[in-house]
């Protein structure tokens, strides 16, 4: 009997991830297709995140004046207000500061991986590792040597990838769970 349940609960539970996987797949494939406009939005909505945080930061740090953090998260709340507040006002500038942001982050992780490879090199694999870390510190400075035009579509590319790769992992796991339902 229990196993019945389970059987249902994965029956429904694989449409859900069907439904989303399609979603991330057609949504990532209209990024790719307007990395543009990718861009702008993916830039807009992390403004009006950065503007939510700001405000639900500033509130709290008045609920708790007596804090000794006050200051600190006061601080903070109006720096996330300000950054909300410019990638909201002018989302083409804002997409040049989160794609160097971006740069630097493929850059960094590109640089620690690397260094991990090799400090792994007596190992089997690691030279996967390496590669990885090469592909991500290039991919960096590709970014960076192409801005500010690349700021333009970089972010809707990456976001259209990205969604993709969920999309095709969310319709394995949904595959899985369906055959898991069937047994």
């Amino acid at each position: 009997m229990a196993d019945h349940g389970m059987n249902e609960t994965f029956g429904k539970t694989w449409t859900w991830m069907a439904v989303l996987a399609v979603i991330c797949i057609i949504g990532g494939f209209a990024a790719l297709f307007n990395p543009f406009g990718a861009t702008i939005l993916a830039v807009v909505l992390a403004g009006w995140v950065f503007l939510i945080q700001g405000v639900v930061q500033v509130i709290h740090a008045f609920r708790v004046r007596d804090w000794p953090g006050f200051l600190w998260s006061l601080g903070l709340g109006v720096l996330s207000l300000l950054v909300g507040f410019v990638l909201v006002a002018d989302p083409l500038a804002g997409s040049v500061s989160l794609t160097l942001l971006v740069a630097v982050l493929f850059l960094m992780t590109g640089v620690a991986k690397t260094m991990f490879a090799l400090s792994l090199r007596p190992a089997g694999n690691w030279g996967w590792i390496l590669a990885s870390g090469l592909i991500s510190a290039l991919l960096g400075i590709m970014i960076l040597v192409g801005l500010p035009s690349s700021a333009a579509t970089i972010l809707g590319l990456l976001l259209g990838i990205e969604l993709v790769s969920n999309g095709v992992l969310f319709l394995f796991v949904a595959m899985g769970l369906r055959q898991l339902g069937h047994r």
